[in-house]
């Protein structure tokens, strides 16, 4: 393996660093490396995967003002490039506004999740709360032919080219970017090459849906007002309509009156306003159901006069009132701990009722289908399991949502990987005719690889295993770029 490394951060974390979530499978990385061709360590690399699996990770590289929490790290975007049997790696920092002023500054200059606005040293700042360094290092899709990433609690879009990783900078739509900024989760369909968005703010209407379409001109933009401010994290979209959510856990009305930002679970059902996907205020339908939260939907779709909705319901959205105030922000991060379930909500356009159903008792999340099937009805979800207590994935599962079953992949203790890209296999007809990417941190062997599967029956093991350059940082989301969705691939 021939290996170059490229670049490195400017650093001031400590050596001995201790801290849950930035030490052990949550260590950063500082380096930026670019490897040819990486070494297949088992098995044998398709010669019908072709594209590229981009992963986003948290990689802190200065100590936080106050006090640290694993989503305020600096965007780290890994990608893993497949062709002609063979596979290449880089990994870059997304060179956001923030991380550029840190890096001049050598040191954290505005307020993390977990700390006051208040003690944000640099004016300005992003965040739905105002005063945040966007780090956009929560998701990342591929749009009109370049990766974008994101941020959770909104701000701007960055556009990566998906092959050398180099930061474009921030999206603008003719000059114009929402002032609340853009979550997390912006969908692209890839039957029409749209992407669907949406931010929230502190200010009415306090929720905004907007459209892109395949040649990255904003189309649609519109309010969807909401009674106060709330805290959505993902969306969905079937061939005709989208479907935003309003969860009553959110901020304490009453310390958010007075500058403080504290979640609370509030005496009021989950709402869900379905609309077309280029309908405004007057179209909008709000729907009612069980009162949770979700972090992530995996597919939506139409069924006669019903939109069907399906994600991780959470029975414990609010976290244990046991646990210390030192170790609540992390343990509540885990899926045993959440108590997240595979769930499916129904909406029905005619009567306006709402009927949903759990699918599953296992604790699981993250769950991806073949991009083949996005807005349409699926069998298939390919999701995460945590280990107990932790915000780490120590397996994947397939759910088979018709006949019911799930095929897991167990990996060793100590090892963790990320949520999967699914590539569907040249010429597939099946759902499950397709590969599962992920990537893994191994602890213990101080190393990190990536394992290509095969979708149709995960629990016997990898198609091929690649070692990567250095083990890389736990993190969260995970996008697959066919070949045809790279511009200048060939």
């Amino acid at each position: 393996m021939d290996v170059d490394l490229l670049g490195r951060a400017l650093r001031t974390l400590p050596d001995d660093d201790d801290h849950p979530y930035r030490s052990g499978p949550w260590r950063p990385q500082h380096e930026e490396w670019s490897v040819d061709v990486l070494d297949v360590v088992e098995g044998a690399l398709p010669d019908d995967l072709e594209g590229v699996y981009l992963r986003n990770t948290e990689n802190p590289v200065h100590l936080p003002i106050e006090r640290y929490h694993p989503f305020d790290g600096d965007g780290m975007v890994h990608a893993v490039a497949f062709r002609d049997g063979r596979a290449s790696y880089r990994n870059r920092f997304v060179r956001t506004q923030g991380f550029e002023a840190e890096q001049e500054a050598g040191r954290s200059l505005w307020a993390g999740i977990s700390e006051s606005p208040k003690v944000a040293e640099a004016p300005g700042g992003w965040g739905a709360r105002g005063r945040m360094k966007d780090a956009s290092s929560t998701d990342v899709v591929v749009h009109a032919g370049q990766a974008v990433t994101s941020f959770w609690q909104c701000g701007d879009l960055y556009r990566l080219d998906p092959l050398t990783l180099d930061t474009l900078g921030a999206t603008g739509w003719d000059g114009w970017f929402p002032d609340t900024g853009v979550s997390a989760h912006t969908k692209v369909d890839p039957a029409t090459g749209e992407m669907f968005f949406f931010g929230y703010g502190l200010e009415a209407p306090y929720l905004h849906y907007g459209v892109v379409d395949a040649e990255d001109r904003l189309v649609h933009h519109t309010p969807v007002p909401l009674p106060g401010p709330r805290l959505p994290h993902d969306m969905a979209f079937t061939t005709d309509h989208v479907i935003l959510n309003a969860f009553p856990m959110y901020w304490d009305e009453d310390l958010l009156a007075r500058g403080r930002f504290a979640l609370a679970m509030h005496d009021e059902p989950s709402r869900f306003a379905v609309l077309p996907r280029r309908g405004g205020v007057d179209d909008i339908r709000w729907f009612e159901a069980d009162p949770t939260y979700v972090l992530h939907f995996t597919n939506a779709w139409e069924e006669g006069d019903e939109v069907v909705l399906e994600g991780f319901h959470q029975d414990t959205p609010m976290p244990r009132p046991d646990v210390s105030d030192d170790m609540w922000m992390f343990r509540y991060l885990a899926l045993d701990w959440m108590e997240t379930h595979l769930h499916r909500w129904r909406f029905d356009l005619v009567t306006g009722e709402t009927k949903e159903e759990r699918l599953r008792d296992e604790f699981t999340e993250f769950g991806i289908v073949n991009p083949a099937v996005a807005g349409r009805s699926h069998r298939y979800v390919h999701a995460a399991t945590g280990k107990p207590g932790w915000f780490l994935f120590d397996g994947l599962v397939t759910h088979d949502v018709a006949a019911g079953t799930d095929t897991h992949l167990r990996l060793p203790d100590g090892v963790y990987c990320s949520e999967v890209g699914v590539a569907p296999k040249a010429g597939a007809t099946d759902e499950d005719d397709a590969y599962l990417v992920t990537l893994t941190t191994d602890v213990a062997q101080d190393r990190s690889e990536c394992l290509v599967l095969d979708a149709a029956d995960i629990s016997a093991g990898p198609v091929a295993r690649l070692r990567l350059p250095q083990r890389i940082s736990s993190g969260t989301h995970a996008h697959w770029a066919p070949a045809s969705a790279l511009p200048g691939w060939s």
